[in-house]
């Protein structure tokens, strides 16, 4: 005989939904999920507040519901049902440094083996607020398992791969190398963080596989894959705190920061770059602190805040005038200005300032092709002809558009394939225009294998 589900039920309570409201919720919540199997109904609701365990992936979803309807992430777990799956676990930032390899690994294994079912889990809104938070309060002290001690010969040899593995992302796109990286962490870097180790060995292979799962999170974030990319980069920010690396947990949030206004929240991709800037140290990586100033200016950009979102750009600018590149670590290799002036080109884009956007547009195509950076170079030069749109020269426009599409055609990124989405968009007020027929045209394949 089962017992009530008292923890459900207390965050049922908290949540304001009815039975009948939850069972809604989560019918639609599943239709994301790719689980339209799922029809949930207000008895259902009741049987498992009498104890009923659901099948999964309900759990998560239902975790999913609650967390977004009470502000803040509540995994499966908390609701009193069997421990969540992977995709749920890995979306807690827990303070057990056990648990948290746990978690990892078994993301890892995920994206390897059931990537369809790991793709098709959603992006979950609130669930960086606590991961950001417990990472600026530090408060951890938890060690692994005993087993076979870890040798610093063998966080050099994780390390001395990373680079290999960020040059892959950097030069041919997230979609080139990330299951190939993933197999490798699998295989080679989170057994590690289940041996023994002494204290400084630990904190240098933590910050190892750290710098590993943000890249993978990072490829993933590339291909579209926004779900996926979110627990990467929550189980990266606390491998990043285990390692004591101000630096590099500030860079983790970077990304999530990114990731936030790209997916239509910039007030929250705010919040995450200033929480990275305040847990940096104040001469610690100014490469850090000039991408959290760019992508804070991103999201103020969104909010409309003109002046702010330019003074930010200039504080940007100033940070990446310190920066010393034999002082700073090597994921930080990729904040250089092909970069940041392509950040600057769509923050004043958004802003609707065309020609300042156009001047950094310029110089960051002017670096990336220099670097035989395709990704860069596509979306920098879509920022190019958007700023042409801008001044209704679409002839401009078109020249850059194409130019888009060709470097896009020679990497793996979903982000250039929505470059090019957009500029399709914003060709749209030109109707029937030979120059716009003609882009439509060009880019129909490369939309449609994306």
């Amino acid at each position: 005989m089962t017992s009530p589900n008292t923890n459900f039920a207390r965050w049922l309570e908290r949540s304001g939904m009815s039975n009948k409201e939850l069972a809604r919720r989560v019918k639609a919540a599943a239709q994301v999920w790719g689980q339209p199997h799922i029809q949930t109904d207000a008895t259902a609701v009741r049987r498992w507040l009498a104890g009923l365990q659901p099948r999964s992936p309900v759990p998560e979803v239902i975790a999913d519901v609650i967390s977004a309807s009470v502000g803040f992430r509540v995994t499966a777990y908390d609701l009193g049902f069997a421990e969540g799956g992977t995709a749920d676990r890995s979306l807690a930032y827990n303070s057990s440094f056990a648990v948290t390899v746990e978690a990892v690994a078994d993301l890892g294994r995920a994206d390897v083996d059931r990537r369809k079912f790991l793709a098709a889990a959603p992006f979950a809104a609130v669930a960086a607020v606590g991961p950001s938070r417990d990472w600026l309060l530090n408060t951890i002290d938890q060690h692994p398992d005993p087993g076979p001690r870890v040798r610093f010969e063998d966080v050099t040899a994780v390390k001395n791969m990373f680079g290999e593995f960020q040059k892959m992302d950097v030069l041919q796109g997230g979609g080139s190398g990330r299951l190939i990286l993933a197999e490798y962490m699998n295989q080679h870097v989170y057994p590690l963080l289940r041996r023994t180790h002494s204290d400084e060995v630990r904190r240098a292979l933590c910050e190892a596989a750290a710098e590993q799962t943000y890249l993978l999170g990072w490829m993933a974030y590339d291909t579209g894959e926004h779900g996926t990319a979110q627990r990467y980069l929550i189980q990266s920010l606390r491998l990043a705190e285990e390692s004591k690396n101000a630096a590099l947990g500030a860079h983790v949030l970077a990304g999530m920061a990114d990731q936030a206004t790209l997916l239509g929240d910039p007030a929250e991709g705010r919040r995450l770059a200033q929480a990275g800037r305040a847990g940096l140290g104040k001469n610690t990586s100014p490469a850090c602190l000039a991408d959290l100033w760019a992508l804070e200016a991103r999201a103020l950009a969104k909010l409309g805040d003109k002046s702010d979102a330019a003074r930010a750009v200039t504080r940007s600018e100033t940070a990446y005038g310190r920066v010393r590149l034999e002082d700073e670590q090597e994921w930080a290799a990729f904040i250089d200005p092909a970069y940041l002036h392509g950040e600057h080109a769509n923050t004043f884009r958004d802003l609707g300032q065309a020609e300042r956007a156009e001047r950094h547009a310029r110089q960051s195509i002017d670096h990336a092709r220099k670097q035989r950076r395709a990704r860069r170079g596509a979306m920098s030069q879509a920022a190019l002809a958007v700023s042409h749109l801008q001044r209704r020269d679409l002839e401009a426009a078109h020249s850059a558009g194409l130019r888009t599409l060709s470097l896009s055609r020679q990497v793996k990124s979903s982000r250039c394939v929505e470059a090019v989405q957009d500029l399709q968009r914003r060709m749209e007020p030109f109707g029937t225009h030979r120059l716009v027929a003609d882009f439509n045209e060009r880019a129909r394949e490369l939309v449609a294998a994306a």
